[in-house]
């Protein structure tokens, strides 16, 4: 009877010590609120989720790209960087990830970021065959620009922009200025997007540079001007202001990933195979980003209006179970 007994009490102890890893909570979790649009309403996402999905106390704490992935790697916090353009902080998050003080998650940007040159919609769709730079560049009286008549235009980078030295490279390179094209300055960010919200409320043309995820590229449907590609041998020149002889090229892909501290992922496993899960195209954060403009909503109003209006792109990145959990306490 002590033997049934005892092998009972063993059976017991070994059901709860297996059970226990599903019974453990979520701790603390803090989640760098990176000051641009996308990576805030990232953040806001992930905050939701873990708290009400995994049971974590996640605190949000204001970021930006240099100054969050220095403190994660030196201070060993804060736990999560849901958005970090990899490219301008490559050398540090390779070397935190080679020592184990930093792992990447995943690509939150499943396709990248994106810079490209663009044409609206409605243009493509009365003239098929201006999908490419060689067609549009046939095309200067369409693009006309009202302070040089004759002339197309192509709206480019406000000065002092990293993107103003690349454009004006292309420009070169791509022959637009013998092509009867001028190179436009719209003096600000807010001056090319205002530029391109009135060509579209007047269905006019425009010939411009852009990038994603955006806001602006959620509101206005543009198409991506084909027939140039990245050459990586050749590109170090175009990002140069002094390049003599640029080359014909274009914007790499950005790789924008998730970054973890190394210790967080060991500390919370479950957390750390959620955040690593997910990943949505800029279609998505485009629309997502243009509604949050148009509401005059903040980073939290839009994660939430996410969640309520796009389960079929989140619930894809937890469990059925987690996401009921997400689901009941909305």
């Amino acid at each position: 009877m002590r033997l049934r007994i005892a092998g009972l009490l063993a059976a017991a102890f070994m059901v709860l010590a297996l059970s226990a890893p599903a019974l453990a909570k979520c701790g603390k979790v803090s989640i760098s609120e990176m000051n641009w649009d996308s990576a805030a309403v990232a953040a806001q996402v992930e905050a939701i989720i873990l708290a009400k999905g995994y049971g974590c106390q996640v605190e949000l704490v204001p970021g930006d790209t240099v100054p969050t992935v220095t403190s994660m790697t030196e201070k060993g916090e804060p736990d999560i960087a849901p958005e970090i353009w990899i490219n301008s902080v490559k050398e540090v998050v390779d070397k935190a990830v080679k020592e184990g003080r930093l792992k990447i998650a995943g690509e939150i940007l499943s396709d990248g970021g994106e810079e490209a040159w663009w044409v609206p919609e409605y243009v493509v769709k009365a003239n098929p065959e201006l999908t490419t730079l060689q067609a549009i560049k046939k095309r200067p009286d369409l693009f006309q620009d009202k302070e040089e008549p004759g002339k197309g235009r192509f709206y480019g980078c406000p000065s002092g922009w990293a993107c103003q030295i690349i454009n004006a490279n292309l420009f070169k390179a791509y022959g637009l200025k013998e092509a009867n094209f001028t190179l436009f300055d719209p003096g600000s960010g807010p001056g090319l997007a205002g530029a391109i919200a009135k060509a579209y409320e007047r269905k006019q043309p425009i010939f411009t540079y852009y990038w994603a995820p955006t806001s602006v590229l959620g509101k206005y449907p543009m198409v991506k001007v084909g027939g140039m590609k990245h050459d990586p041998k050749t590109y170090k020149c175009i990002t140069n202001k002094d390049c003599a002889d640029p080359k014909p090229n274009m914007y790499p892909k950005s790789v924008v990933m998730t970054a973890v501290v190394g210790k967080f992922a060991e500390r919370e496993p479950d957390a750390f195979k959620f955040v690593s899960s997910v990943s949505w195209p800029n279609s998505v954060v485009n629309k997502l980003l243009a509604w949050k403009d148009d509401q005059k909503a903040d980073a939290k109003e839009t994660a939430e209006h996410f969640i309520k209006n796009n389960e079929a792109v989140w619930t894809k990145w937890v469990s059925a179970d987690v996401a009921a959990k997400v689901k009941a306490g909305m």
